[in-house]
């Protein structure tokens, strides 16, 4: 069985998460989203699509 997940989805719901069990304060997750904002409209974007890419395509191809 194949399971697809957007990785926004995957990320919102690990700051959700973390934001209810570990503690992380609202203000923190916000910072951590404008980061992510600014980083994907900066030069290092690409490498980080590719190496989201790769780590997903490693996962995927995990035989359990």
């Amino acid at each position: 069985m194949a399971l697809s997940i957007s990785a926004v989805v995957l990320f919102a719901i690990i700051v959700f998460i973390l934001i209810k069990k570990s503690g992380l304060k609202a203000g923190h997750a916000v910072v951590c989203v404008l980061l992510g904002f600014y980083l994907a409209s900066s030069s290092i974007a690409p490498t980080i699509q590719e190496l989201t890419t790769n780590v997903a395509g490693m996962i995927g191809g995990i035989k359990f």
